[in-house]
This record gives structure tokens, C-alpha cells and sequence, in this order.
């Protein structure tokens, strides 16, 4: 008896999610309308294949909606592109960037974009959150021919400036933009995630507010999935050779960014020392703490660049 009880409960629970679901789809006008779940998640719920006899018109113009609504957040309004990344094409929507990969095969480096960001924004210090974008949601999108892509929704950063657009730099400008690094991979470090890819087409700067804020973390894990190939020789030797990062590997390649940054000739003698501790092929000869090499960075400069 209590068994039969139960399974109807758990079909008059099924009709209310389903319901509930068509309800939310047909009123929706966008997929950002779609909050709460995923677009495989939807799927599941209203896919003609898992309807009732009864109710598989309706379920077949629900998820015929949903597969519409996806659709147009991917192509229809990310015309034209806004930029372009080392995997991915990047889109943008009002408030929002749409970043889809350009290979299907590359959708484990988003995922591992999408569980870094969600690291750092669980397990981060709340106060540092401007050195990485939002994630908005992440969800798989399957296009006219049946491929999908793991598409991720970042909260787009305006009247900012790619680093490797802003042409040559005053020693001034590349002391606070070094100093931001640092605090930027520290507050990642602390929160247990690696970067993996410090490079100078993954980073964003506002000149006028000294803000910088780090992108691309599709690199990010101590065993890197795959590295930048254009960028090769910006990688430490433990990277190339054994596929393996630390945060070691990231105060190594924030160093060299620096340095060409600011060009060899340009550097002064307390910053080229300071880089020269940071450059060992081994990364036990590397300062491991972001924090505490922020520490030493400061005695190094004018009081008026440490904030």
C-alpha cells in the first residue's frame, strides 16, 4: 500500500516539475530568462523521449522552445564577435560575454574554466573577487548538426583594456600593474586554484583605476590540460616537460610578463633582481607565496604604487 502511495506521489511530482517546466519555457523570451537550470537539466525534464504518451506534443514544442532559445543566446545575438581567444570565439550580450568554443574537443578546457571561476568565488577571499570575472552559468549548447559546445557566460568587464593592446608602458604603470599580479594570483593561490597561463592576452587593465582583472582560466589545475602554443616559451621547464604547474609556475610566467612588459633595457636594477629570484628553472627555487613575494615587491617601490 505504501509503496503504491508512494509512486504516485512521485508521478503527481513529475506532472507539477514537468508542468512547471513547460510554463517557465514557453514564457521565456531569452535563455537568460531560464535561471536556475541548466540547458541539459531543462532537456531532461521536457526531452519527448522521456514524456508520457500523453503528453509528448507538449513536451515536443517545449523542448523544440528551449533548443530555439539556446540557439539564439549562441549565435543569433552573438553577432558579430566581439573577441577572439586561444580556443574560443567570445560574444557579447548586453551585460554578459558568451564564450564558445571554436572545437567541440576543446570543452574540457571550459569546464575547467567554469570549475575554476566557481573555486575562486566559493573558496576566495569575497574581497578579491574583481581579479577574476563572474561566471553567469555554463551549459552545453548542441548546434543544427548535433555538436555540442560547452558554452560559459561571464559577466562582461567594460572600459578595460587588454594588456596586450596598450603598446609600450611608463616603468610607473608596469610597477602597479606587477603589484595587482601579485595580489591577483595570491588570492587564487589561497583559494587552491592555479592559473597556469600568465600571459599578456589573459589580462585585463583600467589604467585610470590601477584595476586589472585576470582572464582565461581554461589553463587553470596543477596538471594542465593543455598550454597556449603561440606562447610556448613563456612556459617554465615543470609545464612543458612534466605537465605540471604550482604557484610557482604562475609567479614564474607573471615574472617574465613583466619583464617583457617592461623590456630588459627598461628595468631597474632592484626589479631585475627581483625577477631574477623568480626565473629558476626549478620551481623549488621560486618563492612559492604570492602574499609574502608581495611583501617583498613593496620595499621595492614608491610608497604611492603600494595601493
Amino acid at each position: 500500500m505504501s509503496t503504491l502511495v508512494g509512486a504516485e506521489r512521485r508521478r503527481r511530482h513529475e506532472e507539477r516539475t514537468f508542468e512547471d517546466a513547460v510554463a517557465k519555457i514557453q514564457a521565456a523570451r531569452t535563455a537568460q530568462d531560464l535561471g536556475g537550470h541548466t540547458y541539459r537539466e531543462w532537456a531532461k525534464i521536457v526531452h519527448p523521449d522521456a514524456a508520457a504518451a500523453h503528453r509528448r506534443a507538449t513536451a515536443t514544442e517545449a523542448f523544440a522552445k528551449l533548443s530555439a532559445l539556446y540557439q539564439k543566446t549562441t549565435t543569433s545575438q552573438a553577432k558579430p564577435v566581439f573577441a577572439s581567444g586561444d580556443i574560443a570565439e567570445i560574444y557579447a550580450d548586453g551585460a554578459a560575454l558568451l564564450k564558445v568554443p571554436r572545437n567541440p574537443a576543446d570543452n574540457d578546457l571550459m569546464e575547467t574554466e567554469a570549475k575554476a571561476l566557481q573555486d575562486l568565488r566559493t573558496h576566495g577571499d569575497p574581497r578579491f573577487r574583481a581579479y577574476a570575472p563572474k561566471l553567469i552559468k555554463t551549459y552545453l549548447h548542441e548546434d543544427q548538426e548535433k555538436r555540442r559546445r560547452r558554452v560559459n557566460v561571464l559577466e562582461r568587464q567594460r572600459n578595460m583594456l587588454r594588456l596586450d593592446q596598450a603598446g609600450q608602458l611608463k616603468i610607473q604603470d608596469a610597477v602597479w600593474i606587477w603589484r595587482r599580479l601579485l595580489i591577483g594570483i595570491g588570492w587564487a593561490h589561497r583559494a587552491g586554484v592555479v592559473h597556469g597561463a600568465i600571459l599578456e592576452s589573459h589580462i585585463l587593465i583600467h589604467p585610470e583605476r590601477r584595476g586589472l582583472v585576470l582572464l582565461d582560466w581554461c589553463y587553470a589545475g596543477h596538471r594542465p590540460r593543455a598550454i597556449v602554443k603561440a606562447s610556448e616559451a613563456a612556459y617554465p621547464p615543470e609545464v612543458l616537460h612534466d605537465r605540471t604547474a604550482s604557484p610557482a609556475t604562475d609567479i614564474y610566467m607573471a615574472t617574465g610578463l613583466m619583464t617583457r612588459v617592461i623590456g630588459p633595457s627598461r628595468m631597474p636594477e632592484p626589479l631585475r633582481r627581483f625577477a631574477a629570484g623568480c626565473s629558476y628553472d626549478a620551481p623549488r627555487m621560486r618563492p612559492q607565496d604570492a602574499w609574502e613575494l608581495l611583501g617583498e615587491f613593496d620595499e621595492l617601490i614608491p610608497e604611492n604604487f603600494r595601493n
